[in-house]
């Protein structure tokens, strides 16, 4: 089993920036692709971005594509997704979620998510 706990969310203006860490607990993180996804009201739970067990290699859905990244560092077992030029419509509750092996864009394809954290973005 791992467990996700993800942090970071927050209120912020547009064009603002904020930074989300994700932290898993148990010993085989850098086994598991790691995903984002984002789900606003009344919406259905949307893909974001994606990494590969060793980080160098990284997708994303186009409309965060250039100002969204996603990195991880395997030897805090934590994924981020560090969000520039933040738009109103980014405002959603966050999720980060993990497979193994290989990342997919959707959301059905992950064993292990997170709670979630808010992110609203005004403007």
């Amino acid at each position: 089993q791992v467990q996700l706990v993800e942090s970071g969310g927050g209120w912020v203006q547009a064009g603002g920036s904020l930074r989300l860490s994700c932290t898993a607990s148990g010993r085989t993180f850098s086994s598991y692709a790691m995903g984002w996804f984002r789900q606003a009201p009344g919406k259905e739970r949307e893909f974001v971005a994606t990494v590969n067990m060793g980080g160098d290699s990284t997708y994303y859905a186009d409309s965060v594509k250039g100002r969204f990244i996603i990195s991880r560092d395997n030897t805090k077992n934590t994924v981020y997704l560090q969000m520039n030029s933040l738009k109103p419509e980014d405002t959603a509750v966050y999720y980060c979620a993990g497979r193994w092996f290989v990342a997919k864009a959707t959301p059905g394809e992950y064993d292990y998510w997170g709670q979630g954290t808010q992110v609203t973005v005004s403007s």
